[in-house]
């Protein structure tokens, strides 16, 4: 699932790499709801390449994907001269000791524990890249 029409230029996009369909679903209606263009995908390995088409303004990453983990998705993105400006969010289960640290080490600019507050997950996102209207 990707964008299926052109943004206009002053939309905001975001990429969001996450495999579950519930929470695909929720991350896009509820951005899109707040005027945000979005680019998604199931899988890590299509973030470096998606990211270089599209320019998003950010990306929300999933951390445990079916190809390759999100924190190496995030370190392709920063090690790529093209994509390491681009901000990334970690939306992960992951909330254990430590898990936040080693997120942020692979380059990840913050890091939302599931399940997602609504309001914490929408001050994250304008935190980075402002309201999308």
């Amino acid at each position: 699932m990707e964008a299926s029409e052109p943004f206009r230029s002053d939309t905001k996009r975001i990429l969001i790499i996450e495999d579950n369909e519930l929470n695909m679903k929720l991350l896009k209606d509820v951005l899109e709801a707040h005027g945000y263009g979005i680019i998604a995908s199931r899988y890590g390995a299509k973030a470096l390449e998606l990211a270089r088409r599209h320019r998003p303004h950010l990306i929300l990453m999933d951390i445990q994907l079916p190809d390759i983990s999100g924190l190496e998705a995030a370190r392709q993105l920063k090690e790529s001269q093209e994509t390491q400006s681009i901000p990334i969010i970690a939306i992960t289960a992951f909330a254990m000791a430590g898990d936040e640290r080693k997120t942020l080490a692979s380059g990840c600019d913050a890091y939302i524990a599931k399940p997602i507050r609504l309001r914490e997950f929408l001050d994250a996102v304008e935190t980075f890249i402002g309201a999308a209207k």
